[in-house]
């Protein structure tokens, strides 16, 4: 079939290169950023390229029409696209969504599944339509989620790949006439917020297991965030001790090499690393001898 990607970074590469091997013509990547691997991908191979934002330009659908694509794959896309440009090929258009729909529609749905505590997610295919995350089902894939778990670790082991493999799978199933399309269970739909801003924000006197969930969940993006005498700092590379340490949720109750520890409502989180604001990742311990966080002092504040 004749394919037209849309999408960005690592992932959209991946997914050009694997429809590429699966033996589909690819007439065109479409991209979000200049310096993109979709983009630079795209180059190497003599594949037209042009920036996502032209799919939004009345005056560019000629452009768009005459690539003549059996079918549009959309490999993690986080701009809305004209309804025009979904229904012009024949064959429609799919997209990569990393949740179960329903559940978790939106930009941050890796976030949520483990900010909230959950056992699984998964990913989608889905027919996309003029709502966000609303298009009938092609083909859902789960993926457990695990007490130490991270948004980093969960998208690096199972979202990507999974992802990867079920574009080309969802491919296949089209070009066979065997692509299903089940409309979406709205009694189960949730759609969370960016998590961003104030929502990065801990909140220490949460119940622990919440707290730790909430900075795995940021883990690294946003990064959950704090005060650290008077600096705002993302927490990340946390464990949870369920033992209760002598100490006030938010209290540095240690700082050693280990990283800081935090007492916290019912345990304590170990911190291993920290990223000052505007600053690189650096080892807990050694941002807290650079402002001097000592036992005794409290986050958050």
């Amino acid at each position: 079939m004749r394919v037209a990607i849309i999408g960005q970074a690592a992932f959209g590469e991946a997914v050009l290169k694997k429809l590429a091997v699966s033996g589909e013509e690819i007439v065109a990547a479409f991209y979000e950023r200049e310096g993109d691997p979709l983009f630079v991908l795209a180059q190497q191979r003599g594949i037209p390229a042009f920036r996502t934002q032209e799919l939004r330009n009345p005056d560019f659908l000629h452009t768009y029409a005459a690539l003549k694509p059996d079918l549009n794959v959309m490999a993690f896309v986080t701009v809305i696209i004209p309804e025009r440009v979904l229904n012009l090929p024949p064959r429609g258009t799919i997209q990569y969504h990393p949740s179960l729909l329903p559940r978790h529609r939106g930009r941050s749905a890796i976030n949520w599944p483990i900010i909230n505590g959950e056992a699984k997610t998964g990913i989608t295919i889905f027919w996309p339509d003029r709502g966000i995350d609303t298009g009938p089902l092609l083909l859902q894939k789960e993926a457990p989620i695990s007490p130490a778990d991270t948004l980093g670790s969960m998208y690096r082991n199972f979202l990507f790949p999974m992802g990867v493999d079920a574009m080309a799978e969802a491919v296949a199933m089209i070009q066979a006439g065997k692509a299903q399309r089940v409309l979406q269970d709205e009694t189960q739909a949730t759609y969370e917020p960016p998590c961003e801003g104030e929502l990065a924000n801990i909140q220490w006197f949460r119940p622990a297991l919440e707290v730790y969930n909430h900075v795995r969940g940021c883990d690294p993006q946003p990064g959950a965030s704090t005060m650290a005498r008077g600096n705002l700092v993302r927490l990340t590379d946390a464990a949870l001790d369920p033992r209760t340490k002598a100490g006030r949720y938010g209290e540095v109750l240690e700082v050693d090499e280990a990283g800081l520890r935090v007492a916290l409502n019912g345990g304590t989180l170990l911190v291993r690393q920290v990223r000052p604001e505007g600053g690189r990742r650096v080892p807990a311990a050694e941002f807290a001898r650079d402002v001097d966080l000592r036992p005794g002092e409290f986050l958050g504040r």
